[in-house]
């Protein structure tokens, strides 16, 4: 968070120009390509396949990530005054993936089904590399907003990012267990890696401060937090309706309300490439990504104190029948 804050600050005081400027756009290209693959490497395929049995709970957790939020987010981004970027940055925030470690350890730290929260947020990131450029491009259809290619996107999808997956899927025999070894350095490099998009972003954004007043900036946080708070109440109603049991509501209530900022900047890298407002449609992945992690924190614990409670009463319980 600290690395985030200042690379947006860096950006806006220090922005790059000229052949640093250049030299910045291709490194960014290569490490989110070098991202992807190592990515590809680290994920054994099995782990996108444990747990599809609880087809309930999976298609759960996609409605979440896929509909609704942009149910939600759509009719607020196309009626609302907000600057095209920052309206354009919502939409996109709907139709991304769901994180991946975040959903995972708050799914475990709450006492959740974790095989299963492996099993959707790996199927999720892989899927949102085709979905969220086919669903921001219907958005942003109906929307105001203008000049989305979606060939094009997919073309920037398939080579800098499906395709290094795939080459690390390919060479995990090599790679694989070197990567898995190195779970730490795996996840710096991706936290660089962010850091290092965030202030390419708003060093290109020139003109965002002058755009992006505290107001605006405070009505897009409260915008994030009820977004978030939202998706909670509907996971916990539709899992609660589906009648699942309670590590399966966890599993979709932090799957399916994550949303993902290291797979969210490469995206909007290849997607928004050269964008005058790159820094503003970026901004509420940002803020959301921030929320989410405090909240999940919130959230996680009152599910895993919970936990803790129902094992205290049921232990006289036990003691009673094993005398």
């Amino acid at each position: 968070m600290a690395g985030m804050f200042a690379a947006i600050a860096a950006g806006a005081v220090w922005p790059a120009a000229g052949g640093l400027e250049q030299a910045l756009d291709l490194t960014c290209t290569l490490a989110v390509g070098l991202l992807f693959f190592l990515h590809g490497a680290a994920i054994a395929p099995r782990h996108a396949f444990q747990g599809l049995r609880a087809w309930r709970l999976h298609a759960l957790i996609f409605s979440l990530t896929f509909v609704v939020f942009p149910l939600l987010v759509a009719p607020a981004a196309w009626i609302s005054n907000l600057p095209h970027g920052l309206s354009t940055g919502f939409l996109f925030l709907a139709v991304l993936p769901s994180a991946v470690s975040s959903s995972i350890a708050y799914t475990a730290l709450a006492r959740g089904n974790v095989p299963a929260a492996v099993c959707a947020a790996a199927a999720s990131n892989i899927l949102g590399l085709l979905m969220t450029p086919i669903l921001l491009s219907l958005l942003l259809r109906v929307s105001p907003a203008a000049g989305f290619d979606l060939l094009a996107a997919f073309k920037g999808v398939v080579f800098q990012l499906l395709a290094p997956f795939a080459l690390g899927q390919g060479s995990r025999l090599l790679a694989g267990s070197w990567v898995e070894r190195r779970p730490r350095a795996l996840a710096s490099y991706d936290q660089a890696v962010i850091v290092l998009v965030i202030y390419v972003a708003f060093s290109q954004s020139a003109g965002l401060w002058t755009t992006l007043s505290w107001r605006l900036a405070i009505l897009a946080l409260v915008a994030c937090l009820a977004l978030l708070c939202a998706v909670f109440l509907v996971a916990v109603v539709a899992a609660r309706s589906l009648r699942l049991s309670r590590d399966d509501e966890i599993a979709a209530v932090f799957c399916g309300s994550k949303k993902s900022l290291a797979s969210g900047l490469p995206l909007a890298q290849v997607l928004f490439a050269g964008s005058p407002e790159f820094g503003l449609i970026i901004l509420p992945i940002i803020i959301y990504n921030q929320v989410q992690i405090i909240a999940g924190v919130f959230l996680a614990r009152r599910y895993a104190q919970g936990a803790l409670d129902k094992e205290d009463a049921s232990q006289p319980q036990i003691r009673t029948a094993l005398e």
